[in-house]
């Protein structure tokens, strides 16, 4: 408890020597006033050219998701890869949301899912393979025609 309030002392008095030290500071020198305060600043930017804009992919969205988890861009997708990226997943199957789903758990329903896909067995997802993962889309009902 001693040692505790000479470090509360010596902090207070190093506090306020900083103070002191601060406020003989010299003042910031003084800006010069503009001619015309309406007048925005100009700036030439001479010879200089910036980036080219990006260029529109000509991946199809099945390549542009196999891609998102294609992480080295070999064209195959590792069984690391693949549970990388399965947050979501986690988050699903933690029915009850407090957060105590083991990785175990998680994992198991993610390699069945990479094992079903994984059709020749070799533990590694070709694109075609990997296109059997993707989502159903979502199947609209007909709107009520009363």
């Amino acid at each position: 408890m001693v040692a505790g309030l000479v470090l509360a002392g010596v902090g207070v008095f190093w506090w306020q020597g900083r103070a002191a030290i601060e406020s003989s500071a010299p003042p910031p020198p003084p800006l010069e006033p503009l001619s015309d305060p309406d007048a925005l600043p100009s700036a030439d930017p001479g010879s200089m050219t910036g980036p080219a804009p990006p260029e529109l992919s000509e991946l199809s969205r099945e390549e542009q998701r196999f891609f998102r988890y294609d992480r080295n861009r070999d064209r195959v997708i590792t069984r690391d890869e693949m549970l990388a990226s399965r947050t979501e997943a986690f988050r699903k199957l933690d029915k009850d949301g407090n957060n105590l789903l083991t990785f175990e758990e998680w994992a198991v329903a993610t390699v069945d899912r990479f094992e079903g896909a994984d059709k020749d067995g070799d533990g590694r997802l070709t694109p075609r393979e990997f296109a059997t993962t993707a989502p159903k889309p979502a199947v609209k009902k007909p709107a009520c025609k009363c």
